[in-house]
């Protein structure tokens, strides 16, 4: 056997592989294929978007197909489970938590953001809060109805004779941390004998999917969801924030809480 031929000749089978079955395909790290890429590129000082567009033309000139994990759809509580959450809240009579809660379902703000909001980042007279370096480092305003304005004032009120910064503090003067936030949230899920427990971002998704079922517009959600996307981008960003307060207000009077 020559050497070309040698070079060329099909390895032999691997234990527990039959012989009429392919040989698994030998690739090279990433890491290291990627620093051999990087000699050959580095001489055009690529931007993101060259590289972008350089790897799919590989793709293509490889046939690789993009291939996408189907998103599961998240849990969404009903109008019924709600009502049932909150008249449990209602009757526990602990004014702090009920105020918390409401936040939540009026705002939609994430955990994280619920727990950082100061008291002076809450505009009592113009019925918004704003959100301070929220979810990829971005600041927003999210509404809330001018109903919920009175209860807010008084807990703001009560708040700050003690000293307090941020919106909601324990007895230590301190922040509330996301978990004690999960914990509140789960123990009056018990209480109420729902199903599922109650974390935050299902509160969130109540209050997005509730404004959809009320012909509210996802361009007008999206400047207070804290939802930046690539595709979102283009459309949302001449949305008026005073436009999407609009369409809040026109429904929320009707919200089940």
């Amino acid at each position: 056997m020559t050497s070309d031929q040698h070079d060329t000749a099909t390895p032999d089978p691997q234990p527990g592989q039959h012989a009429n079955q392919p040989a698994p395909v030998r690739r090279t790290p990433a890491k290291r294929k990627a620093h051999q890429l990087a000699r050959h590129l580095r001489g055009e000082r690529p931007d993101y978007a060259y590289l972008k567009e350089v790897f799919r033309h590989l793709r293509d000139e490889l046939g690789v197909e993009v291939t996408t994990i189907p998103t599961k759809l998240p849990y969404v509580p009903s109008q019924d489970e709600i009502r049932r959450y909150y008249q449990t809240v209602s009757t526990a009579r602990r004014s702090g938590d009920i105020v918390l809660i409401k936040t939540l379902l009026y705002t939609g703000v994430r955990v994280a953001e619920l727990v950082k909001i100061r008291i002076d980042e809450v505009d009592l007279d113009a019925c918004r809060i704003r959100i301070t370096s929220g979810k990829g480092d971005k600041d927003r305003y999210v509404p809330f109805p001018a109903a919920f304005k009175e209860t807010l004032a008084l807990h703001i009120e009560t708040a700050r004779t003690k000293g307090a910064v941020f919106l909601f503090e324990s007895s230590w003067k301190k922040p509330y941390s996301t978990r004690g936030v999960r914990a509140m949230l789960a123990r009056y899920a018990s209480k109420a004998g729902l199903e599922h427990t109650m974390p935050p971002h299902h509160l969130r998704h109540f209050l997005f999917t509730w404004l959809k079922t009320q012909g509210i517009d996802d361009a007008l959600i999206q400047p207070y969801s804290g939802h930046t996307t690539r595709t979102s981008l283009e459309i949302y960003s001449k949305i008026a924030l005073s436009h999407a307060q609009d369409a809040y207000d026109t429904v929320i009077d009707t919200f089940p809480v």
